[in-house]
């Protein structure tokens, strides 16, 4: 699966996230949350992605 940035996914938790940054495919920086109030930059892997939304 090839991640880009700014791919909105679906995370296997359920959550949707905004990819920021992209390191080798492998290790993201993301966005969480449903506003600027709420958003939660975090890190996360491939293996956490179940699919990319958009």
């Amino acid at each position: 699966m090839k991640i880009n940035q700014y791919d909105i996914v679906l995370l296997k938790d359920g959550r949707r996230a905004a990819i920021v940054e992209v390191f080798d495919n492998k290790v993201f920086i993301a966005d969480v949350g449903s506003s600027p109030k709420d958003w939660d930059t975090i890190s996360i892997t491939i293996d956490d992605i179940k699919e990319v939304v958009k």
